[in-house]
């Protein structure tokens, strides 16, 4: 199989984390690794360790293999993340699992950091949502699939961003119903419309703010709050993102300024 070069007009940024968990909300990046991809066809690769600040659980660390005492001499994301800004800052993002994952809790970083991220007109590629739609397997039997390797050292922030890079890749080789442009992979790899990066809120085919969770799914965002104001305090008290909390109270707003 040919490998390609995907067709870029801006540079765009593969991203990988390796973390405490998998709550967006509460639990942080150990290990970033970023593959920048320009236009002019260089290749930047920065992986980093983070010191997360709390502890990583045991059975975490048994997956990607880092433990307390591998980032406890590292720097926090705060410290990291005026050069991760810089390095990313004017990039589309890509990745695997990326747009329900990596971007927005890489995004609850920044600002826990106090560092605003903005994503206004930034194209997001998801290469899993690509693979599920058209084979539907894991990040090992899509590289496997698509790559004809095996994927060693899985769970290594470098070894997987660069395996999901490959896989793009493969894909646009595979399939003629791919466009290579990102423009086209960001649409594509998008499941839903959604309002925040968590996907909590999302819009429907009218174009309607509705939770995508819980007791309210489905129900307009606006139309809860105004039947039941005390779930906007419940959420905002709640264990949610920071992106998601900053998505309702802009909502509120909007419904208050009607």
């Amino acid at each position: 199989m040919t490998k390609t070069s995907l067709s870029l007009h801006r540079p765009i940024a593969f991203i990988d984390l390796e973390t405490t968990g998998t709550s967006i909300g509460s639990d942080r990046i150990v290990e970033i690794s970023i593959l920048k991809l320009l236009p002019d066809g260089s290749e930047e690769v920065h992986t980093l360790r983070v010191n997360p600040t709390i502890p990583i659980p045991a059975e975490v660390s048994a997956i990607h293999g880092i433990f307390d005492k591998d980032v406890a001499d590292c720097p926090t994301f705060k410290e990291l993340a005026p050069k991760l800004f810089q390095i990313i800052d004017p990039c589309d993002l890509a990745g695997y699992n990326s747009n329900k994952f990596d971007i927005p809790l890489l995004v609850e970083e920044f600002l826990r950091a106090e560092q605003d991220f903005d994503m206004t007109n930034r194209k997001c590629i998801d290469v899993q949502n690509i693979f599920h739609k058209m084979e539907q397997r894991t990040l090992a039997a899509a590289y496997r699939f698509y790559c004809s390797k095996e994927l060693e050292n899985a769970h290594s922030a470098e070894a997987d961003v660069k395996a999901t890079y490959d896989v793009l890749l493969a894909q646009l080789a595979k399939y003629d119903s791919l466009q290579n442009n990102v423009s086209f992979l960001h649409t594509f790899s998008t499941m839903n419309d959604n309002v925040d990066l968590a996907g909590r809120i999302i819009r429907d085919k009218k174009g309607v703010e509705v939770f995508n969770f819980g007791k309210h799914k489905g129900k307009p965002v606006l139309e809860v709050f105004k039947n039941e104001p005390s779930y906007y305090n419940w959420m905002m008290d709640g264990d949610f993102p920071l992106s998601t909390k900053r998505v309702l109270t802009m909502l509120r707003l909007k419904a208050f300024n009607k």
